[in-house]
């Protein structure tokens, strides 16, 4: 896999519970279940008119910004690139740090509540840390994609890899969900959600897991590039 070997030393967050998989012997602190740390010098973003569709950012720690300040996460810089472009659509950040594809179905009536004309749907990257079964995760990621299609949302399903450690046949099986899933549903999939960010040290903060302010704005531009055909 094109991106595993630099992650081996960047994702690993949690070991296998109750799998024969082997797990890390150095674990990282789980960062994604802190707070985000706010900043004073956050530009204020302008509200904007009510009647504008939504996109929301349905994610975990990578959508809700973890450790970048206040109004610097990738929906944020998403939002900035659709008013360049003179789009009028409201970006809404629906991320949760620590949330699995579980915690996301769960609050997936609580998202469709803000009527979203898109969503990108970036979950799953803690199940597979965590080593949790692909079965679950691939059924909690097709019951969200059924329930926001169902009320006529289009999904933009964002992928994630795995470092080796995992294994050949999990990280293959983790990759092959999304893959396999937007097939099924005719979804824009982005391949790799961290593309050109996750491989630059400079544009990762030092936990080596979540992007620094630069590169939320790299990962705003890689999805604005998938989600341009399906906006109005």
């Amino acid at each position: 896999m094109k991106y595993a070997p630099l992650l081996a030393s960047l994702l690993v967050l949690a070991a296998c519970g109750g799998c024969s998989r082997q797990a890390p012997e150095k674990q990282l602190p789980p960062l994604q279940d802190e707070p985000k740390p706010a900043s004073k010098s956050a530009p204020a973003r302008a509200e904007k008119p009510a009647n504008w569709p939504v996109i929301v950012a349905y994610g975990d720690s990578l959508s809700a910004g973890f450790g970048a300040p206040t109004g610097e996460s990738y929906p944020d810089f998403l939002q900035q690139e659709l008013d360049a472009a003179g789009y009028h659509y409201r970006v809404v950040n629906a991320g949760i740090s620590g949330d699995t594809t579980a915690g996301g179905l769960a609050r997936l009536d609580t998202v469709l509540e803000l009527k979203p004309k898109i969503a990108i749907l970036e979950l799953g990257g803690n199940d597979g840390l965590r080593g949790l079964p692909l079965a679950t995760t691939r059924e909690s990621l097709e019951k969200m994609i059924t329930g926001l299609e169902g009320a006529g949302v289009k999904v933009v399903l964002a992928g994630m890899t795995l470092p080796p450690n995992y294994g050949p046949d999990y990280i293959r099986g983790f990759g092959q969900i999304y893959v396999d899933l937007a097939a099924r549903y005719k979804l824009t999939r982005i391949p790799f959600l961290l593309e050109g960010v996750a491989t630059n040290k400079k544009l990762m903060q030092g936990d080596g897991i979540h992007p620094t302010s630069e590169g939320n704005r790299v990962v705003a531009k890689t999805v604005l590039r998938y989600l341009l055909p399906l906006l109005k």
